[in-house]
């Protein structure tokens, strides 16, 4: 049987399809306070100021395109002849976009969320304060999205596909996250082969067995090839 593969997949995979991450200068993330857009205290403190961030964020993600590292990826999902798990921590949805599937640990912008009483549906290309829930009609709707001091998604799920992998990658992580930042050492501790695909060493570099150095449409192919050329 052929080895089970788990990818963590961060901001960086994203960044040459022209969506900034936190650290980027001009971007959106640098416009605005975390405190004050990714957070449940700042939504309560100015749910408009956090919704038209969003609607940003949202109208970015629509207009960008899966680069060549999220093709990788979905090409490897097709054809490895075992299974091949995505995790994510970005809500944009090009690995949707690319044919693959991704388990969404920090939500998507496709979604909306009622904060009365958990209801999900797909998420307006705008949003703004007082909207309704579809199923309990409180006006209680945010955006799907994991904010600092929220638990993220599908944890318990995501930690069965990390204690049974051969192989784990990280692609695009800064490793300063967690939970995501300790997936390594789970799949370490599980007896999988690491490796780390970034533009420069992350906060758990150390962690890994292989460094793979470069922009992701550079490597995650390259990284990809040699998997199927191994079979």
């Amino acid at each position: 049987m052929a080895d089970k593969i788990v990818i963590l997949t961060g901001a960086g995979i994203s960044a040459e399809s022209g969506l900034g991450t936190f650290r980027d200068e001009g971007g959106l993330w640098a416009q605005h306070r975390i405190e004050d857009v990714a957070t449940p205290q700042g939504f309560a403190r100015d749910p408009a100021l956090a919704h038209r961030f969003y609607n940003m964020r949202r109208a970015e993600a629509a207009a960008a395109a899966p680069n060549a590292a999220h093709n990788a990826l979905a090409q490897l999902q097709r054809d490895w002849p075992g299974e091949v798990v995505i995790v994510t921590q970005n809500v944009d949805g090009l690995h949707e976009k690319a044919g693959a599937r991704a388990i969404h640990m920090h939500g998507t912008l496709a979604t909306a969320l009622c904060a009365a009483c958990g209801h999900r549906w797909d998420s307006p290309s705008e949003m703004a304060p007082g909207a309704s829930c579809p199923a309990c009609h409180a006006p209680a709707a945010r955006p799907d999205v994991v904010w600092f001091g929220e638990m993220p998604y599908h944890m318990d799920e995501i930690s069965d596909h990390l204690l049974d992998c051969e192989i784990f990658a990280a692609i695009g992580t800064s490793g300063q996250v967690y939970p995501a930042a300790g997936f390594v050492q789970e799949a370490r501790n599980s007896g999988a082969r690491t490796v780390e695909m970034n533009l420069r060493d992350s906060d758990t570099s150390h962690a890994f067995d292989d460094h793979l150095v470069g922009p992701a449409s550079k490597v995650v192919p390259r990284w990809v090839a040699g998997l199927l050329n191994s079979r």
